[in-house]
């Protein structure tokens, strides 16, 4: 049986090279009808100041990991945004998506110790509102891609959102998702120029659309244009540690009913077990560390483009002064509104169906605070 919306998405044509992004042919208006979700962590500034960033990102890719269970791994357009996420679905798969924020925020609650607000808000009202949602598909390899939103929408959407419109009240107690294939196994991983730079860049109210494309078109060329330029993670496979930072986390994210310390203990042999084969970096039973790690620094979600563009860089401090700097002339100009953060390392957070596949996904954000703080910062110099 088709899904049209899954259909719909899958039959947008999907295009490599980043600097690409501010085309608007490639984009798509979503079909009246759909539904774009939204979901933010409660709270998260105190929770990254408390060294929990690394629940924080848990939190935000759980909702991606529930919502793709939920619709049985039919394709659907996300967006990870450090301390929560964005999303589309059609009519067909609006009540399960409802069914899986609602747990995912009762999961976040009583596993995390973290708030998470969601909604659910009509492609319909978004435009009433004078704004659009249109996507794109980014190739970020062969074996992935990731969905970019444009038109304004989403970030109107976010608005309505933290005025508790279109709310989805938790779940009740107890409920949980099924967020199999989440994990937050590996470390966090050194910048190797000299610092991790988070990014967020959004367009001014008003302000000359022409200017703005230029400006991210400016900052992109910075960056570098090259596939990995910028790129956070190394072509090698980092040092690993056993038990993973992470453990507690991903033994909460499990559903199977069992206690805790039981979960933890199946958890323990697993990681245990693939501790010592990414270890000795050999083949075991077809699964190769190596091509795996290939795939996983191919794969990763390290830029973006959600009515604003997001990057994770690591650069040098250098480049990062003249990135800020071209920003701050934007600023100046009224043509952009920027938040920037600075830290030493990358956070990983996967989402892997199937470690035998090439199309795992993995969400990268700063270890610091990394979009999250980004988004105080920007919101912190609109503010003054």
């Amino acid at each position: 049986m088709t899904n049209p919306a899954a259909d719909f998405y899958a039959g947008i044509p999907v295009f490599d090279g980043f600097a690409r992004l501010m085309d608007p042919d490639l984009y798509r208006p979503l079909p009246d009808g759909w539904m774009v979700g939204m979901t933010d962590v409660v709270g998260s500034t105190k929770a990254i100041e408390a060294g929990r960033y690394k629940a924080v990102n848990m939190a935000g890719a759980a909702v991606i990991g529930a919502v793709t269970n939920a619709l049985q791994g039919r394709p659907f357009p996300f967006v990870f945004g450090g301390d929560g996420a964005s999303l589309a679905v059609g009519p067909e798969d609006v009540e399960a998506t409802r069914v899986a924020l609602a747990a995912t925020a009762t999961y976040a609650r009583e596993e995390l110790d973290l708030g998470l607000r969601a909604a659910l808000v009509p492609v319909a009202a978004i435009r009433s509102a004078g704004r659009d949602v249109r996507v794109a598909r980014f190739a970020a390899s062969p074996h992935a891609s990731y969905a970019m939103f444009t038109g304004g929408g989403l970030h109107w959407a976010e608005g309505a959102l933290k005025r508790g419109e279109f709310a989805v009240p938790p779940a009740p107690a107890g409920t949980r998702p099924d967020l199999t294939g989440l994990s937050c196994r590996w470390e966090p991983v050194e910048a190797a120029s000299g610092t991790l730079l988070s990014l967020i860049v959004m367009p001014e109210e008003g302000g000359d659309a022409a200017a703005f494309r230029q400006l991210v078109e400016d900052v992109l060329a910075l960056a570098g244009n090259r596939p990995d330029d910028g790129r956070p993670l190394p072509k090698k496979i980092p040092a690993l540690r056993w038990p993973p930072r992470g453990f507690d986390l991903e033994a909460r994210s499990s559903r199977d009913g069992q206690p805790l310390w039981r979960r933890k203990l199946g958890l323990g042999l697993h990681t245990f077990l693939a501790w010592l084969v990414f270890r000795s970096g050999r083949p075991v039973g077809g699964f190769d560390p190596k091509r795996y790690w290939r795939e996983l620094v191919e794969n990763a979600d390290f830029r973006k483009y959600d009515d604003g563009l997001r990057m994770t860089l690591d650069c040098t401090p250098e480049l990062a002064d003249r990135i800020e700097s071209r920003l701050r002339t934007a600023e100046a100009a009224g043509v952009a509104r920027h938040g920037v953060h600075r830290q030493g390392a990358a956070l990983i957070t996967c989402l892997v169906p199937s470690p035998m596949r090439a199309d795992h996904v993995h969400f990268v954000d700063g270890a610091g605070g990394g979009y999250a703080a980004a988004a105080r910062a920007l919101k912190a110099r609109a503010a003054a």
